[in-house]
């Protein structure tokens, strides 16, 4: 994943926590807070997993097996 596209996520991110602030701050429904939880942490998971799978393919192409191996055991914890 490429720098630039993992900064913008990660500011779509922190705009979704600004929101959800501001929802609790408002005491608009638990319900649609929760929607909001949920949609941010689906976000950061995704980032998680695109950076582990960018770091996981150039490890395996730079023949880094103990690197790949905690790269791996990363991904599939969550």
């Amino acid at each position: 994943m490429e720098t630039d596209k993992v900064i913008t996520q990660l500011k779509r991110i922190r705009g979704q926590l600004d929101g959800i602030i501001r929802m609790y701050e408002e005491e608009r429904g638990c319900v649609d807070i929760v929607r909001q939880v949920i949609a941010a942490r689906s976000s950061l998971g995704r980032v998680s997993r695109d950076l582990l799978s960018g770091e996981a393919t150039r490890c395996s192409k730079e023949r880094k097996i103990g690197e790949l191996d905690e790269i791996l055991k990363e991904v599939f914890r969550y």
